[in-house]
């Protein structure tokens, strides 16, 4: 199984996600955000945390507009599994591989803590490690991490069961306590808080070993 990870101006989370997708089994690649194509035999795209282009005009704004974003489009048109992670999941919907928008945390501080969190699907190859109603924790440290949405888009992800995480104690503001969601095929996760930060007991948890342990296992089968 073959994960590429992004890195853009600001990233500083994507050396943390390939160590994960390493630990969970994958083999890595490293792709720096002017390159213009993914490598051959790509399962899974990594697009991290961090800053990237120091959250000019919008957060993850300039880096959808990449050179390597059309790949990363075409890679999840296709079928491709595709994963961003806080940076990242802000950088999903501004590409519009996921519905809503990242909002200003709703008490307009930066938050830098660990989370509880109760996995809300395990119908995706990102949840199918855990259980149902499974509680975990992950750390979160964003600004804009408040998950905003219309009332349609809500109800289709409710109603498709495509809400992955939700926070037992909202720290942002996000509605429907939503953490993480899924696209309409299931293949594209954005989710704010940090499992590859969650996969070695030194970091003070492992509950996010699961997720990648899950994720490769299901790309090994394939």
């Amino acid at each position: 199984m073959k994960a590429a990870v992004i890195t853009f101006p600001g990233s500083n989370c994507d050396r943390d996600l390939a160590v994960a997708f390493e630990k969970a089994g994958a083999e890595v690649v490293r792709i720096w955000h002017k390159d213009s194509e993914l490598p051959a035999g790509v399962d899974v795209v990594g697009v991290p945390g961090g800053f990237s282009f120091g959250d000019y005009l919008r957060c993850g704004a300039i880096a959808a507009q990449s050179p390597i974003a059309p790949a990363v489009k075409a890679h999840a048109d296709r079928g491709g599994y595709v994963i961003g992670i806080c940076n990242g999941f802000q950088v999903l919907t501004e590409m519009h591989l996921l519905p809503g928008a990242l909002m200003r945390n709703a008490g307009l501080k930066f938050i830098c803590k660990p989370v509880e969190m109760t996995v809300a699907t395990t119908d995706s190859a990102f949840t199918a490690g855990y259980s149902a109603g499974q509680m975990v924790s992950f750390p979160v440290a964003h600004h804009d991490g408040n998950y905003t949405a219309d009332a349609e888009t809500l109800a289709r992800l409710k109603g498709e069961d495509r809400v992955a995480f939700r926070y037992t104690a909202n720290p942002n503001g996000s509605m429907d306590d939503i953490a993480g969601i899924l696209s309409a095929n299931r293949r594209v996760l954005g989710m704010m808080p940090h499992p590859e930060r969650a996969v070695e007991a030194a970091q003070g948890g492992t509950d996010g070993a699961a997720l990648f342990a899950a994720l490769v296992g299901k790309m090994a089968l394939a």
